[in-house]
This record gives structure tokens, sequence and C-alpha cells, in this order.
């Protein structure tokens, strides 16, 4: 309850603090009766803020639940959703149009507005999308957990090997579009996005609840697991699937989201003292999303000129929360 109340207070503050500040009396009179009298804030409520925060509540709960679960299933606390190469092959897939394109035939995609967003937007979802297969096909053949996380490990370099040799190639203009791109941004997504956006993450995040039980079963180890009736391959399946789904989703339309995913799961287990996933899945969705609504809300302070890169912002926030949570651990264990 406490966490819930955090996420819709940090909802309530992301969609009206800002540059312009829009009173929380307004904000709290459009929450219960969806109108505004002042057509400024309106605007600025309804198509900028209201989706930046939608975003940044589903990107964050999405990539906690699926840090969660691989740290769970390769039984590795330094996993994340992005360990399997997912992330960067939605940036191989953003270099091959963005960097490839331009060196070829001299097309600038950010030059492009709207239509030029949702080629970067496909290109990334496509990218992560053929990644995904790979790993999905890999885990039918590969019995070995560790083999699989290694191969994951290996194509995440030989993606980033390509799009190293397409930036040497390209020009200065066309790299630094995909520099910001890879900086991460929850400022992206117009209503037409979201409708895809939304039930994407959202499928994710719902499929997350039915893993549970294999997931508080596998902290068993995979022995003890099969003893018990698990069916391992399909249960594997099935969270690389769940975790390609989110983290796909995530990057193709935010770009790669550094941290959250990695260190919600550390946190949640620190607070509540428990690897029971029945108590972590709600807890690494809400903490997650109230993280994200945190970092989004400091990259966007007024005194800012602009929007600061939300990968700078999490990393910064978070690594000495992490750092503090483990450290504290570390000392009521001796």
């Amino acid at each position: 309850m406490a966490l819930l109340a955090l996420l819709v207070s940090l909802f309530v503050l992301n969609i009206s603090l800002g540059s312009v500040n829009i009173p929380f009396t307004v904000v709290l009179k459009w929450m219960v009766s969806r109108q505004i009298d002042n057509e400024i804030y309106q605007n600025i409520l309804l198509k900028s803020r209201l989706p930046q925060s939608i975003t940044a509540v589903l990107a964050g709960a999405g990539l906690a639940a699926g840090g969660l679960q691989m740290q769970t299933l390769f039984r590795n606390p330094l996993a994340g959703p992005s360990i399997l190469g997912i992330s960067s092959g939605a940036g191989l897939g953003v270099a091959i149009v963005v960097l490839l394109l331009g060196a070829l035939q001299g097309i600038s995609l950010s030059g492009l507005g709207w239509y030029g967003s949702l080629t970067i937007t496909a290109a990334a979802f496509i990218g992560a999308f053929w990644v995904l297969l790979v790993i999905l096909f890999l885990a039918q053949k590969l019995k070995n957990n560790a083999m699989l996380l290694i191969v994951g490990i290996m194509v995440g370099y030989a993606s980033s090997a390509i799009v190293g040799l397409l930036q040497f190639i390209s020009s200065k203009e066309d790299v630094q579009s995909f520099v910001l791109w890879g900086l991460g941004s929850f400022n992206n997504l117009s209503w037409d996005k979201h409708a895809i956006f939304i039930p994407l993450v959202l499928t994710g995040l719902l499929g997350s609840f039915f893993l549970i039980k294999p997931l508080n079963i596998l902290l068993l180890g995979e022995n003890y697991a099969a003893n018990l009736g698990l069916n391992i391959k399909r249960s594997r399946f099935s969270i690389l699937l769940v975790t390609g789904l989110l983290t796909a989703s995530i990057t193709a339309f935010c770009g790669p989201i550094a941290f959250l995913g990695l260190a919600v799961p550390h946190l949640s287990k620190g607070i509540f003292k428990t690897a029971d996933h029945s108590v972590l899945i709600p807890a690494v969705i809400l903490f997650g999303g109230a993280l994200a609504l945190l970092c989004h809300l400091i990259a966007r302070l007024p005194g800012f000129d602009g929007t600061l890169p939300i990968n700078a912002v999490t990393s910064l926030i978070g690594a000495p929360i992490v750092i503090y949570v483990i450290l504290k651990r570390r000392s009521l264990t001796q």
C-alpha cells in the first residue's frame, strides 16, 4: 500500500511540475471530472505530461519485472532484462536505419518528423524481436542456463561490434541521432504509439503473474524443481518470452533504459526481506514504476535547459541507493 501511494503521488507530481507548473487543485479536479478550464493547462497535461508519465510507469514496471525474472532464472544478481542481447538487437535495428541509410542514401530520419520516429521505433522492435527469436530457439537446444547466458552476452557483443562499424562509416549528424536514441527517453510516445505500447507491456506484466509459481520453484535449483514436477524447458521458454516481450517493447519505444531492471529487484528484496515472487512481482512493478517517475521528474525539473538524458538520471540516482542497500544487508549479516 505504501508503494502504491508513492506511485500515485509521484504520478501527480509528474503531471503537475515542470517548466510550467500546473496547480495541484487543477490536477485533482481533472482527475475527478476530466475537465480543465484553462486550455493551456489542458494541452500540456493531455498532450505531453500524461503520456510521458504513463510511459515512465509502464517502462519502469516492465523492466523491473523482467530483471527479477532474469535474476531468478540465471541465479545471477547481475542479470538484467538486457543481458540476453535483446536491447543490443534493438540498437542494431536502429543503427541500420539511422546510420546505414544515412551513409548509403544520405537520408536523415531525424529530419523526417513523425515518419522518421515511427521508422526508428519499428526498426528497434524488429531488431529486438529477431534476437528474441534466436534466444528462444537456442533455449530449446541448450539445457544449461549458463551456456544460454553466455550466448546472449555474445549476441550483444556482436551487435555492438556491427553498430561500431556503422558508426565509423556514418556522418556526425547520423551518429549524434543514434547516440541521442541510446540515452533513452520517456518523451517520444504520442497517444498513437501508446495504442501499441500499452497493450504490449500490460501483456508482459500479466504474464509475469502467471510465472510466480515456477519462479518460486526455480529458487530451489533446477534439479529440485524437476523432481517437484516442473517442466524446466517450458518454464524457461515462458520466462524468456515474457521478459523478451517486455524488453523489446520498452527498448523499441523508449530506447535502452539503464539501471531499473538490474537494481529494482535488489531494492525490493532489501525492503521486503523475502524471495517469494508472489510478494516480489507486485513489489517490483510498483517500485519500478515509482522510481522511473522519480527519475523522469528530476530529468525535467525547472532550471534545466530541456530534458536531461533519462539514463544519466537513473544511474546517478539508483547506483548509490543499491550500494547502500548492499552494504546495509552485509552489515546485518555480520
